[in-house]
């Protein structure tokens, strides 16, 4: 996350810029999917009610390793090691790395949950399109810094679209917060980075997208 905003920004009111900060490190690209494993494993009553406590702790466990641990820590010796100036990642060149290293961990985190028995395949669903969604920045990222964390919320919303009409479990009010919460993602990177409209409306067209094209692979 950078706090640069894009030219010919108006100036942003120190509180206001305190709190897109906070919402942009509270709804991290990594961290969304961690809350979207987190629904569908302890709060959807369709997917994980025949599954104990012992499965669905390994099974967020499995996301948590593969779809932040590894990610976060690579940068970290990305950064060690001199290949990046900043975690976070403020240029395009840098962010080629970053996008490497999660496209090979999301894509063990499908392949995992997809060959895994006892693991309902809505996780290997949700994983695809994230996989998918890293893919389609990682190509669009060789020609404009296409939002992250717009992407990360678009995939939120999808997932939850995609439930409308795939699940038979009430996720009417969830899919209302996912829409919230999307609007505080990409109002806070327009406020607090360098980013412009079209990086943000990309981002979440890439993210929304992909979920329904996981779905539609395991429809």
């Amino acid at each position: 996350m950078n706090s640069y905003p894009a030219p010919g920004a108006a100036p942003v009111l120190p509180v206001v810029r305190i709190a897109a900060q906070f919402f942009s490190w509270l709804f991290h690209p990594l961290l969304v999917g961690l809350y979207m494993a987190l629904y569908l494993i302890y709060l959807n009553p369709e997917y994980f009610m025949g599954v104990n406590a012992s499965g669905k702790t390994q099974t967020l466990f499995i996301y948590i390793i593969n779809g932040i641990f590894f990610p976060l820590m690579a940068v970290l010796l990305c950064k060690g090691l001199g290949f990046v100036q900043s975690v976070y990642l403020k240029t395009q060149k840098e962010r080629i790395i970053l996008y490497a290293i999660s496209m090979i961990f999301f894509f063990w985190t499908f392949y995992v949950f997809k060959n895994k028995p006892g693991i309902p395949v809505i996780m290997a669903q949700m994983s695809l399109g994230i996989f998918l969604a890293v893919i389609i920045d990682f190509i669009a990222n060789i020609f404009f810094k296409i939002s992250m964390h717009a992407t990360g919320a678009g995939g939120l919303v999808g997932l939850f679209t995609v439930l409308l009409f795939t699940s038979s479990g009430f996720v009417n009010i969830p899919l209302a917060i996912a829409i919230f919460v999307a609007g505080l993602i990409c109002t806070s990177r327009l406020l607090v980075s360098a980013h412009r409209v079209p990086d943000i409306v990309l981002g979440l067209m890439a993210g929304f997208t992909s979920q329904w094209i996981a779905a539609w692979y395991f429809g």
